[in-house]
C-alpha cells in the first residue's frame, strides 16, 4: 500500500462539506493533525502544499451544481482537472458519470482522492500527468478553484477552452479569484460557498460556475 494512504488517513477526518453535504471526504478540520502541522512538521511527513485536505470553494460550487443538474454529466467520460481530494469527480460519479479521470500532479492529492472515492463507495481513476496541452476525447472538463495563479491559469484557460472548441462541455468553478478571464463564458450559477479553509460554512464566498464556450 502507498505510504500516503496512511498519512492522509493519519492527518484528516472524515467530514462532510457544507455545500455539498452528500459526500464524505477527508479533510483538514479545526481539531484533526493537518490544521495544526506547521511547515517544520508537514516537511517532516514529506507534505507540501497539501491542497487536496480542503474542499476550496470552487470544486465545492461545481459538485453542488453537477449533484443538481444530473444531466450534464450523466453516461459521460469526465475529467476531474486538478482534482485535490477529487470532490468535483466524485459528484459527477454520483450523478451518474460513466467514468471519472481524477488528474493531479500531487501524488498524495490522488491517494486522497481514492480514499474519498472508497468513503463514497464509488471508482475513479487518476493520472499524475500533467494534461495541460492534452486531449484524450473527454466528454465533460471539471476544473474546480484552478486559476489562482496569473500564468499558469493563462495557460490552463487557454487548454481549457480549445477542449471546449472541439465540443466538451468544460465547466469553470472560481470564486472570483482574478485570475479567470470569463470573456465569451455562460455564468450558469452563483453558490455562498465556504471560503477557502472555511470547514463549517461560517464565511461564505460568492463562487460562480461557467460553461466556458468556443
Amino acid at each position: 500500500m502507498d505510504p500516503s494512504h496512511d498519512l492522509v488517513l493519519e492527518l484528516t477526518v472524515a467530514a462532510r462539506p457544507p455545500l455539498v453535504p452528500e459526500l464524505c471526504l477527508r479533510l483538514a478540520t479545526e481539531g484533526c493533525p493537518l490544521w495544526r502541522a506547521g511547515e517544520a512538521e508537514l516537511k517532516r511527513v514529506g507534505l507540501t502544499d497539501p491542497y487536496w485536505a480542503f474542499a476550496w470553494p470552487g470544486g465545492q460550487a461545481l459538485a453542488r451544481h453537477v449533484l443538481d443538474h444530473h444531466a450534464l454529466v450523466r453516461g459521460q467520460g469526465v475529467l476531474d482537472f486538478g482534482c485535490g481530494g477529487a470532490i468535483a469527480g466524485l459528484a459527477a460519479l454520483k450523478a451518474g458519470a460513466a467514468s471519472v479521470l481524477a488528474a493531479d500532479v500531487d501524488p498524495v492529492a490522488l491517494e486522497a482522492a481514492q480514499v474519498n472515492a472508497a468513503l463514497n463507495a464509488t471508482l475513479l481513476f487518476t493520472t499524475s500527468r500533467d494534461l495541460v496541452g492534452v486531449d484524450e476525447g473527454w466528454d465533460v472538463v471539471l476544473a474546480g478553484d484552478v486559476l489562482f495563479e496569473a500564468a499558469p491559469a493563462a495557460r490552463t484557460l487557454a487548454w481549457l477552452r480549445s477542449l471546449a472548441a472541439r465540443g466538451a462541455l468544460v465547466l469553470v468553478g472560481d470564486p472570483h479569484r482574478g485570475f479567470f478571464d470569463a470573456t465569451g463564458a455562460e455564468l450558469l450559477a452563483e453558490y455562498d460557498a465556504p471560503s477557502d479553509v472555511d470547514v463549517d460554512g461560517r464565511f461564505p464566498r460568492a463562487t460562480g460556475v461557467w460553461r466556458l464556450r468556443a
